[in-house]
């Protein structure tokens, strides 16, 4: 996406001869008074917009300019969907930590929009709603997300129409998914079985121009600042930079996530993999489980598809030292992001 507009420099000019034009220098007395009315009120002329100003500061390479986003409003929802539609639901939880066995959701935002070949449509619906927890919520958390036990006293979540936002979803967008996941198939019903995409690990973000991965960055880079850390407030926020074209290429991310989501990728677990060869391991990108859900207790991989025989040969090579025969999961984007 390009961060400045193109402003000719004829066109600056003509903006800033109407600026001058509109608004000569007041007369000046003895004291150095600004020209009055007749009543004493400060005279007050028309002068360039404030997007006219902005434009002339974003032509300029000294400059850069951040609008607000403005969420898209929601149209009525059609059923039954319209052939060749789609309707993609982008979510985002607040809560009371990082542990979803233990902490709880205290505010749940969830935008829901209509999709085609890769393009983002309308928004077909918003969903917004806090939660008092059973637990304390810590002046960290209020200092992240803004959200106090004042503010959630009393307040709970219809779970019933949570359920039904989410029925007609055929995928299920979160900015951290392998967070939200655990934390709204504990909330709701509904969750554990629809396809799940991540903003974060399904768009190559670094590829299409953006400098990181947080969503502060993507909408910052993108020229716009919001309401950030407030649950739907970033959700519209997403919802935007994925829909805009990339600043690399026409490529919008939103083409890219809803590809990756068609993949089928492979877990490979490394089990009985020698303890020095840890880091290895670690630095690949493998990570650790501790067999308390049942799964082996060891280090695992998630690849695509046709990376199956590199990632057994380094296995084999880097590893064991021996021909290996690791256990593999297959995972459509229904089972991925699962606890």
């Amino acid at each position: 996406m390009k961060s400045k507009l193109d402003v000719a420099p004829e066109r600056q000019a003509d903006l800033f001869a109407t600026f001058q034009a509109e608004n000569p220098a007041p007369p000046v007395g003895r004291a150095g008074s600004s020209r009055r009315m007749s009543h004493g009120a400060p005279a007050r002329v028309p002068g360039p917009s404030l997007a006219d100003m902005a434009d002339i500061l974003d032509g300029s390479d000294d400059y850069r300019v951040l609008r607000r986003l403005k969420p898209r409003p929601a149209v009525p929802f059609i059923r039954p969907i319209p052939a060749g539609k789609k309707i993609g639901v982008i979510l985002d939880t607040e809560t009371t930590g990082l542990d979803h066995t233990k902490d709880e959701v205290i505010e749940l935002g969830m935008v829901a929009f209509a999709y085609a070949d890769g393009v983002i449509g309308d928004v077909v619906g918003v969903f917004s709603a806090l939660r008092e927890p059973t637990v304390e919520i810590s002046a960290e958390i209020t200092r992240i997300t803004g959200i106090t036990a004042e503010m959630v006293a009393g307040q709970s979540i219809d779970i019933d129409a949570v359920a039904a936002f989410v029925d007609d979803a055929d995928l299920v967008i979160a900015h951290n998914a392998k967070f939200d996941r655990p934390f709204c198939e504990k909330l709701a019903p509904g969750f554990d079985y629809k396809p799940w995409a991540c903003s974060v690990s399904d768009v190559d973000w670094t590829g299409l121009g953006f400098e990181g991965t947080k969503l502060g960055y993507l909408v910052g880079q993108s020229g716009w600042f919001h309401n950030g850390h407030r649950a739907v407030d970033d959700c519209h926020a997403l919802l935007e930079v994925l829909a805009s074209p990339s600043r690399t290429e026409a490529l919008r991310p939103f083409a890219q996530l809803a590809a990756s989501a068609e993949r089928t990728r492979l877990r490979l677990w490394a089990e009985g993999s020698p303890f020095h060869t840890k880091d290895m391991l670690k630095e690949r990108g493998y990570r650790w489980n501790d067999g308390s859900d049942g799964r082996p207790k060891s280090w695992w991989v998630e690849v695509e598809e046709e990376a199956h025989a590199t990632e057994i040969a380094f296995l084999h090579e880097e590893i064991y030292h021996l021909a290996v025969d690791a256990w593999v999961e297959r995972l459509s984007a229904c089972e991925r992001f699962k606890a």
